[in-house]
């Protein structure tokens, strides 16, 4: 059975009934799946230490754990690397020692000292020696950004109304050379898949293309506690979907079972 990859909702916004982008502009946030493409060594962007950070220099010895995003999201950002977090405090595995997370901004206004936040707060959340080496909070240019989203496929828009980024979620896992190697999705992290995800990519190895369920932050009235029109629009459409294709899946099998049971009787 072929399998559907849903998109779906959330809001992390005060945006209220009034909306900036069309469903045409929030069509394209989506999370394109490039295994295997080199990211770009030469992309240079600036630490939380306001340091030149160049990313070819900083491909070692150990995956990296790629995250897109922006340090003062509202909502869905936060819930990512809180969800990265849990499940890396489940694996052996050490950030530092044995692979890196680096933390990217899609927002080129953001500042230095955001990403120095971001860090602290993320290294007293995960509570483990030696990481502080080997987790790195970025920010930068539109032009690098731009393309590093471009390379791993992270599709976001603007929406200067609101002033807030509809952008996917979910971490991308880079091979030592800094090949893309697999995606993992979601907000909380399953822990054995980003095991999975480190081990080849640290062998060098690129997954296949897979199903995908993301979240769109966007939209969301924290003080109503309600999705706007265009969100319980789209998140219906899903699940007629989704129903649709399970009575499509169980009819396929009462015929499966029909016809064999027809087969044995002749």
């Amino acid at each position: 059975m072929r399998r559907i990859a849903f998109a779906l909702v959330l809001i992390c916004a005060f945006g209220g009934e009034t909306r900036a982008l069309t469903p045409g502009d929030l069509s394209r946030v989506t999370f394109e799946q490039h295994p295997g493409v080199q990211i770009s060594p030469n992309l240079v962007f600036r630490d939380q230490n306001d340091q030149s950070f160049r990313l070819g220099d900083h491909f070692a010895k150990q995956p990296t754990i790629l995250v897109l995003g922006y340090y003062h999201c509202p909502m869905l950002c936060s819930l990512v690397n809180d969800g990265l977090i849990h499940a890396l405090q489940e694996l052996p595995l050490n950030a530092g020692r044995d692979f890196q997370v680096i933390d990217v901004s899609i927002d080129s206004a953001e500042t230095a000292k955001a990403a120095a936040q971001k860090k602290s707060e993320y290294l007293r959340q995960y509570g483990r020696a030696g990481a502080a080496d080997g987790w790195h909070f970025l920010i930068g240019d539109e032009r690098s950004i731009a393309q590093l989203a471009d390379q791993v496929g992270f599709r976001y828009v603007y929406d200067p109304q609101i002033r807030q980024y509809a952008h996917p979620n979910g971490v991308i896992v880079l091979t030592p050379k800094g090949k893309i190697s697999r995606y993992v999705f979601g907000v909380r992290l399953d822990a054995k898949e980003l095991r999975d995800a480190l081990v080849a990519a640290r062998e060098e190895k690129s997954s296949s293309t897979i199903s995908q369920l993301f979240l769109l932050c966007y939209h969301y009235n924290p003080i109503t506690g309600r999705y706007g029109g265009l969100i319980l629009a789209i998140l219906r459409v899903a699940s007629l979907g989704f129903v649709a294709t399970i009575a499509w899946w169980v009819f396929s099998m009462a015929r499966r079972s029909a016809g064999e049971q027809h087969a044995r009787s002749n």
